[in-house]
Protein backbone atom coordinates (compact mmCIF):
# COMPACT_ATOMS: atom_id res chain seq x y z
CA UNK A 1 0.00 0.00 0.00
CA UNK A 2 1.05 3.77 -0.69
CA UNK A 3 2.43 6.09 1.95
CA UNK A 4 0.27 9.18 2.08
CA UNK A 5 2.11 10.98 4.27
CA UNK A 6 3.70 13.44 1.97
CA UNK A 7 1.06 13.33 -1.00
CA UNK A 8 0.86 16.72 -1.36
CA UNK A 9 3.86 17.86 -1.22
CA UNK A 10 5.11 20.95 -3.58
CA UNK A 11 1.10 21.08 -4.50
CA UNK A 12 -1.31 19.06 -6.04
CA UNK A 13 -3.84 20.02 -8.35
CA UNK A 14 -7.93 20.15 -8.08
CA UNK A 15 -7.53 16.70 -10.57
CA UNK A 16 -4.43 14.85 -8.47
CA UNK A 17 -5.73 15.83 -5.23
CA UNK A 18 -9.06 13.55 -6.17
CA UNK A 19 -7.25 11.05 -7.40
CA UNK A 20 -4.95 10.59 -4.18
CA UNK A 21 -8.27 10.65 -2.33
CA UNK A 22 -9.79 8.22 -4.25
CA UNK A 23 -6.62 5.73 -4.00
CA UNK A 24 -6.39 5.89 -0.46
CA UNK A 25 -10.01 4.20 -0.86
CA UNK A 26 -8.87 2.13 -3.01
CA UNK A 27 -5.87 1.23 -0.94
CA UNK A 28 -7.39 1.45 2.54
CA UNK A 29 -11.12 0.91 2.69
CA UNK A 30 -12.72 -1.75 4.48
CA UNK A 31 -13.68 -3.99 1.85
CA UNK A 32 -10.42 -5.42 1.64
CA UNK A 33 -10.39 -6.22 5.18
CA UNK A 34 -10.28 -9.86 5.81
CA UNK A 35 -13.45 -9.86 8.11
CA UNK A 36 -15.47 -8.47 4.92
CA UNK A 37 -14.25 -11.33 2.78
CA UNK A 38 -15.09 -13.77 5.20
CA UNK A 39 -18.92 -11.91 5.08
CA UNK A 40 -18.90 -12.10 1.41
CA UNK A 41 -17.15 -15.74 1.30
CA UNK A 42 -20.21 -16.76 3.60
CA UNK A 43 -18.10 -18.53 6.23
CA UNK A 44 -19.26 -15.86 8.90
CA UNK A 45 -21.11 -17.43 12.11
CA UNK A 46 -24.42 -16.17 12.54
CA UNK A 47 -22.92 -14.86 15.97
CA UNK A 48 -20.14 -12.85 14.10
CA UNK A 49 -22.93 -11.43 12.18
CA UNK A 50 -25.18 -10.66 14.89
CA UNK A 51 -22.01 -9.12 16.88
CA UNK A 52 -21.21 -6.84 13.34
CA UNK A 53 -24.53 -5.88 13.30
CA UNK A 54 -24.69 -4.96 17.19
CA UNK A 55 -20.79 -3.11 16.81
CA UNK A 56 -21.74 -1.53 13.59
CA UNK A 57 -24.90 0.39 15.45
CA UNK A 58 -22.43 2.43 17.79
CA UNK A 59 -20.45 3.87 14.64
CA UNK A 60 -24.33 4.65 13.21
CA UNK A 61 -25.84 6.25 16.02
CA UNK A 62 -23.07 8.34 16.37
CA UNK A 63 -23.35 9.90 12.37
CA UNK A 64 -25.81 12.26 13.60
CA UNK A 65 -23.91 13.59 16.19
CA UNK A 66 -20.98 13.88 14.19
CA UNK A 67 -23.25 15.50 11.30
CA UNK A 68 -24.62 18.03 14.01
CA UNK A 69 -21.39 18.73 15.29
CA UNK A 70 -19.85 19.66 12.04
CA UNK A 71 -23.33 21.67 11.34
CA UNK A 72 -22.37 23.59 14.29
CA UNK A 73 -19.23 24.76 13.07
CA UNK A 74 -19.88 25.51 9.58
CA UNK A 75 -20.41 29.35 9.05
CA UNK A 76 -22.22 29.02 5.63
CA UNK A 77 -26.00 28.95 5.45
CA UNK A 78 -25.44 27.28 2.49
CA UNK A 79 -23.57 24.79 3.41
CA UNK A 80 -25.51 23.78 6.83
CA UNK A 81 -28.70 23.68 4.43
CA UNK A 82 -26.85 20.78 2.49
CA UNK A 83 -24.95 19.11 5.40
CA UNK A 84 -28.42 18.90 7.66
CA UNK A 85 -30.23 16.19 5.02
CA UNK A 86 -27.62 13.77 6.45
CA UNK A 87 -29.20 14.22 10.07
CA UNK A 88 -32.56 14.25 8.38
CA UNK A 89 -31.47 10.85 6.80
CA UNK A 90 -30.16 9.02 10.04
CA UNK A 91 -32.60 10.04 12.76
CA UNK A 92 -35.86 10.53 10.46
CA UNK A 93 -38.23 13.39 10.67
CA UNK A 94 -39.22 12.34 14.66
CA UNK A 95 -35.75 10.57 15.60
CA UNK A 96 -36.96 7.00 15.25
CA UNK A 97 -37.81 6.64 11.10
CA UNK A 98 -34.50 7.01 9.13
CA UNK A 99 -31.37 5.33 9.22
CA UNK A 100 -30.90 4.20 12.20
CA UNK A 101 -33.87 2.91 13.02
CA UNK A 102 -33.49 0.70 10.09
CA UNK A 103 -30.02 -0.28 11.05
CA UNK A 104 -31.98 -1.25 14.45
CA UNK A 105 -34.86 -3.42 12.59
CA UNK A 106 -31.50 -5.12 10.57
CA UNK A 107 -30.31 -6.22 13.86
CA UNK A 108 -33.13 -7.49 15.38
CA UNK A 109 -33.74 -9.05 12.24
CA UNK A 110 -31.00 -11.48 13.34
CA UNK A 111 -32.43 -12.19 16.39
CA UNK A 112 -30.70 -9.41 18.90
CA UNK A 113 -32.23 -7.72 21.85
CA UNK A 114 -33.40 -3.64 20.24
CA UNK A 115 -32.21 -2.41 24.00
CA UNK A 116 -29.55 -4.42 23.91
CA UNK A 117 -28.45 -3.25 20.89
CA UNK A 118 -29.58 0.46 21.42
CA UNK A 119 -27.30 0.80 24.93
CA UNK A 120 -24.30 -0.08 23.29
CA UNK A 121 -23.37 -1.93 26.40
CA UNK A 122 -22.13 -5.05 25.03
CA UNK A 123 -19.94 -3.54 22.01
CA UNK A 124 -16.24 -4.30 22.03
CA UNK A 125 -14.18 -1.79 23.76
CA UNK A 126 -12.36 -1.32 20.72
CA UNK A 127 -15.53 -0.52 18.65
CA UNK A 128 -16.52 2.33 21.38
CA UNK A 129 -13.16 3.70 21.52
CA UNK A 130 -12.95 3.82 17.39
CA UNK A 131 -15.91 5.42 17.50
CA UNK A 132 -15.64 8.29 20.00
CA UNK A 133 -11.86 8.99 18.54
CA UNK A 134 -13.84 10.15 15.26
CA UNK A 135 -16.47 12.04 17.10
CA UNK A 136 -13.62 13.76 18.63
CA UNK A 137 -11.66 13.92 15.37
CA UNK A 138 -14.84 16.04 14.04
CA UNK A 139 -15.50 18.57 16.79
CA UNK A 140 -11.49 19.10 17.44
CA UNK A 141 -10.06 19.79 14.01
CA UNK A 142 -10.58 21.92 11.44
CA UNK A 143 -14.00 22.10 9.39
CA UNK A 144 -12.40 21.35 6.39
CA UNK A 145 -10.79 18.18 7.76
CA UNK A 146 -13.59 16.99 9.56
CA UNK A 147 -16.00 16.83 6.15
CA UNK A 148 -12.89 15.18 4.56
CA UNK A 149 -12.96 12.48 6.77
CA UNK A 150 -16.49 12.08 5.55
CA UNK A 151 -15.31 10.73 2.19
CA UNK A 152 -15.32 7.53 3.23
CA UNK A 153 -18.78 7.60 1.49
CA UNK A 154 -17.18 7.65 -2.01
CA UNK A 155 -16.51 4.00 -1.56
CA UNK A 156 -19.46 3.27 0.63
CA UNK A 157 -21.58 2.00 -2.64
CA UNK A 158 -18.83 -0.13 -3.75
CA UNK A 159 -18.98 -2.57 -0.46
CA UNK A 160 -23.09 -2.44 -0.51
CA UNK A 161 -23.29 -3.42 -4.05
CA UNK A 162 -20.55 -6.44 -2.88
CA UNK A 163 -22.61 -7.03 0.52
CA UNK A 164 -25.88 -6.85 0.10
CA UNK A 165 -26.09 -9.70 -2.90
CA UNK A 166 -23.23 -12.06 -1.10
CA UNK A 167 -25.09 -11.95 2.29
CA UNK A 168 -28.70 -12.45 0.78
CA UNK A 169 -26.79 -15.54 -1.67
CA UNK A 170 -24.95 -16.97 1.69
CA UNK A 171 -27.21 -16.83 4.32
CA UNK A 172 -30.07 -18.29 4.49
CA UNK A 173 -31.76 -16.42 7.50
CA UNK A 174 -31.00 -12.23 5.79
CA UNK A 175 -33.39 -11.54 3.68
CA UNK A 176 -34.22 -8.51 2.04
CA UNK A 177 -36.06 -6.93 4.44
CA UNK A 178 -33.49 -7.59 6.89
CA UNK A 179 -31.12 -5.17 4.43
CA UNK A 180 -33.77 -2.88 3.81
CA UNK A 181 -31.61 -0.17 5.57
CA UNK A 182 -29.15 -0.34 2.41
CA UNK A 183 -31.87 0.03 0.10
CA UNK A 184 -31.39 4.30 0.25
CA UNK A 185 -27.97 4.48 0.98
CA UNK A 186 -25.98 4.08 -2.47
CA UNK A 187 -27.91 7.12 -3.62
CA UNK A 188 -27.54 9.19 -0.46
CA UNK A 189 -24.20 8.25 -0.11
CA UNK A 190 -23.34 9.58 -3.74
CA UNK A 191 -25.38 13.16 -3.17
CA UNK A 192 -23.40 13.40 -0.03
CA UNK A 193 -20.08 12.86 -1.30
CA UNK A 194 -20.72 14.79 -4.74
CA UNK A 195 -21.20 17.73 -2.23
CA UNK A 196 -18.30 16.35 0.07
CA UNK A 197 -15.59 16.41 -1.92
CA UNK A 198 -16.25 19.44 -4.04
CA UNK A 199 -16.10 21.35 -1.08
CA UNK A 200 -12.85 19.29 -0.41
CA UNK A 201 -11.00 20.33 -3.63
CA UNK A 202 -12.14 23.78 -3.43
CA UNK A 203 -10.98 24.58 -0.22
CA UNK A 204 -7.79 22.57 0.09
CA UNK A 205 -6.08 24.96 -1.70
CA UNK A 206 -2.63 25.17 -0.15
CA UNK A 207 -0.30 21.94 0.13
CA UNK A 208 -0.85 21.70 3.76
CA UNK A 209 -4.49 22.11 3.70
CA UNK A 210 -4.37 19.29 0.66
CA UNK A 211 -2.25 17.24 2.71
CA UNK A 212 -4.54 17.79 5.75
CA UNK A 213 -7.35 16.53 4.23
CA UNK A 214 -5.66 13.37 3.07
CA UNK A 215 -4.76 12.27 5.93
CA UNK A 216 -8.49 12.87 7.61
CA UNK A 217 -9.23 10.23 5.14
CA UNK A 218 -6.28 8.10 5.65
CA UNK A 219 -7.62 8.07 9.44
CA UNK A 220 -11.34 7.49 8.61
CA UNK A 221 -10.37 4.66 7.05
CA UNK A 222 -8.38 3.46 9.54
CA UNK A 223 -11.32 3.90 11.98
CA UNK A 224 -13.10 2.08 9.94
CA UNK A 225 -10.84 -0.95 9.63
CA UNK A 226 -9.77 -0.87 13.06
CA UNK A 227 -13.77 -1.96 13.90
CA UNK A 228 -13.42 -4.78 11.79
CA UNK A 229 -9.89 -5.99 13.19
CA UNK A 230 -12.03 -5.83 16.98
CA UNK A 231 -14.37 -7.95 15.29
CA UNK A 232 -12.04 -10.47 13.88
CA UNK A 233 -9.73 -10.55 16.68
CA UNK A 234 -12.86 -11.29 19.48
CA UNK A 235 -15.27 -13.16 17.32
CA UNK A 236 -13.07 -14.75 14.63
CA UNK A 237 -10.62 -16.12 17.10
CA UNK A 238 -12.01 -16.41 20.78
CA UNK A 239 -11.02 -13.33 21.97
CA UNK A 240 -14.17 -11.89 23.25
CA UNK A 241 -13.40 -9.29 26.04
CA UNK A 242 -15.22 -9.38 29.48
CA UNK A 243 -18.89 -7.70 29.22
CA UNK A 244 -18.97 -7.81 25.27
CA UNK A 245 -21.75 -9.66 23.40
CA UNK A 246 -21.07 -13.31 23.65
CA UNK A 247 -23.36 -15.30 20.82
CA UNK A 248 -23.37 -18.28 22.85
CA UNK A 249 -25.42 -16.70 25.66
CA UNK A 250 -28.00 -15.22 23.09
CA UNK A 251 -29.18 -18.64 21.46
Amino acid sequence: MSDFHNAAKGGLSTGQLEAVLRQVGAERYHNRHPFHHRMMSGSLSKGEMQAWALNRYCYQAVIPRKDATILARAEDPAFRAEWRKRIEDHDGEDGWSGGIARWLHLATSLGLDAEAVKSERLALPATRFAVGAYLSFCGSRTLLEAVASSLTELFSPVIIGERVPAMLAKYDYVTEDTLAYFNKRPEQASRDSDFALTYVLTHADTPERQQAVIDALVLKCDILWAMLDALQHAYGEGNIPPGAFRPEERR
